[in-house]
């Protein structure tokens, strides 16, 4: 970059002390002020952006000479590079390449013999040379630097400028036929005037094309952030997280490295993801509490990197970094760092959009510790359970045998009769006891889901219902919709509900078809069930619900209750029965909880 930016500097130069006269300062006025809007509204693409400005400085070419091209040339990207503030690099590199392109386009033009003037081919071949040997030097330029440049200049981002070069080439490429072809029927000489109007469709459309891209890569942008925002709220029940959020973060902003660092009050920091090489070691990332300094998303470039946060553990090739603090109600849970290799390699627009992934991140990270600690409350609920079953089940009927044995250790010498009866009843209650107990160790066996997944563990109960009872109702399972990531305890239920459904309709309904259907809807998850049988009373099954300890109706509700879900059953001796569940977003993003 310093020697294309020193040569063509040097020519600009030279192209000051050689200008010749002006004659025409109202045109030339006119020419510099169509140049630099062209040079100020440029279609941005990913690593730079492409002007429309090529037929104003080959119109200036053809009147003027080169040495007042180059001076417009150099003073309107000059200005527009200032305006915007852009880093001195690009301020002294951007006029050099440009005047460069510029320079050897005429020593290609000059060395063209027109060997028959009174015709257009020979001129449209002469300025089918120039425009070609400007785009070609000038993409050619800027090809090489981003080439041999640390940062990286993957081909998607090449074959995106192309695209936006091809459309400019193809604008001057019209233009300038157009000019010639225009000139050649023209029967007086062009004025002030006619170059107005001549370009100004053209400034028009390089500022409409501006504002288009710019308008259309804002709304990708708002799409991927939308799109980032939903995957967050999908990946709240999953455990492994952190490669899926950094793939979605590549889509949202480009950078070299990308660092999130997380902290809590048990573990203290530790390393989510990373993208790059963070030479701090593990056991000195108490040193990692300097991140919690920073208030707001700070940008660090080149001059002031140094004072950055734990700068000394990064690359030495990095130019700029931004760091986002992950912060929710002054709480500090986390820092978001992104690298590049060049000074203020991000944009604003890059800067806003890495403080809302910071913000969305700190809200994903409190809900899931919000659905960790309800995880665990319901696993001591379930803990509390089973001890409370165990207590009125299987203890009191284990304390009710030991006393019926005791009092026939004291019966069988003297009343042998009475003792019999008391052993054979307190064999019978230890049965049911023993029965009591294999129940438990069921319940408390894995899900099938968590084995095999929940639609193949449904698949599988249906085949075994179908095994064990042959002859019996024709039983159905579809699914529409696209599969939603669930927690364990949402297909739990969704499983559990099925298989009492089903057994249910088995055992008294007499049906001939049963019909399952899970349907993924937009808000919700929808689940029914549907038989043709003679039906039930709800009440009298409630009852025996309540006095039976099987998974009945009651627990039906209840684990319902737990996901959010609302659970509807309906009923006619004619049309059969219908279980309908409704789970709701935040109850199918629930906790991985084990009930």
């Amino acid at each position: 970059m310093l020697i294309i930016s020193a040569l063509g500097w040097a020519a600009a130069a030279y192209s000051l002390f050689h200008l010749p006269a002006i004659g025409e300062p109202v045109e030339l006025l006119l020419l510099l002020a169509f140049l630099f809007v062209c040079e100020f509204y440029p279609m941005p693409f990913p690593k730079g952006s492409s002007s429309l400005s090529f037929p104003v400085v080959y119109l200036t070419y053809l009147i003027f000479g080169l040495e007042i091209t180059v001076m417009l040339h150099f003073i309107s990207v000059l200005l527009a590079a200032l305006i915007n503030r852009r880093p001195a690099r690009i301020v002294f590199f951007n006029p050099a390449q440009f005047v460069l392109s510029l320079l050897v386009a005429h020593f290609a033009y000059s060395g063209v013999a027109v060997l028959d003037a009174a015709t257009l081919w020979p001129v449209f071949v002469s300025f089918l040379i120039f425009i070609c040997t400007y785009y070609t030097v000038n993409n050619g330029i800027v090809d090489f630097v981003l080439l041999i440049r640390p940062e990286k200049y993957p081909l998607t981002v090449w074959a995106a400028k192309t695209r936006g070069e091809l459309f400019s080439f193809t604008i001057s490429l019209i233009y300038g036929f157009l000019l010639h072809f225009l000139g050649s029927q023209a029967r007086r000489e062009a004025d002030i005037f006619s170059y107005f109007f001549f370009l100004s469709p053209l400034i028009f459309l390089s500022i409409l094309s501006s504002v288009i891209i710019r308008l259309r890569a804002d709304k990708q942008r708002l799409k991927a952030l939308f799109n980032f925002s939903s995957e967050l709220n999908k990946a709240i029940p999953v455990k492994r997280w952190e490669t899926d959020i950094q793939q979605l973060i590549g889509q949202i902003v480009s950078y070299e490295e990308c660092f999130l660092f997380l902290t809590d009050e048990k573990d203290g920091w530790r390393l989510a993801f990373a993208n790059g090489s963070f030479q701090l070691p593990e056991d000195r990332y108490k040193e990692l509490d300097a991140l919690q300094q920073l208030q707001q998303t700070t940008v660090f470039n080149k001059p002031d990197w140094m004072y950055a946060p734990l700068s000394q553990y990064f690359e030495e090739t990095v130019q700029t970094a931004v760091y986002a603090p992950l912060t929710l109600d002054s709480e500090s849970v986390g820092c978001l760092i992104m690298t590049k290799t060049r000074t203020k390699g991000f944009s604003g627009e890059d800067v806003q959009s890495i403080a809302t992934i910071a913000n969305q991140l700190a809200i994903f990270l409190k809900t899931q510790l919000l659905f960790s600690e309800k995880e665990q409350r319901m696993l001591l609920e379930e803990r509390n359970r089973i001890a409370q079953d165990i207590h009125d089940g299987i203890a009191q009927t284990l304390a009710g045998a030991i006393m019926k044995l005791d009092t026939a250790a004291k019966k069988i010498s003297s009343r042998p009769a009475d003792a019999r009866q008391l052993v054979i009843s307190s064999n019978d209650v230890l049965r049911d006891g023993l029965k009591e107990v294999r129940n438990s160790i069921y319940a408390l066996r894995p899900m099938p889901t968590e084995e095999l997944g929940l639609h193949a563990a449904i698949e599988r109960k249906i085949e075994e219902f179908a095994r064990n009872g042959p002859g019996g109702p024709a039983i159905s399972f579809s699914v529409r919709g696209a599969q939603q990531q669930l927690s364990l305890l949402t297909e739990k239920v969704i499983f559990s509900v099925i298989q009492e459904s089903i057994q249910n309709s088995l055992k008294h309904a007499n049906a001939t078809k049963i019909d399952v259907l899970l349907r993924y809807q937009r808000e919700e998850i929808f689940l029914k069930i549907k038989d043709n049988g003679i039906g039930f009373s709800l009440y009298e099954a409630m009852t025996k619900a309540m006095k039976e300890p099987h998974y009945g109706i009651i627990q039906m509700n209840e684990s319902a209750a737990k996901i959010g879900a609302a659970l509807q059953i309906s009923n006619s001796g004619e049309t059969g029965t219908e279980i309908i569940m409704r789970i709701p977003k935040m109850g199918l993003e629930g906790a991985e909880a084990v009930d």
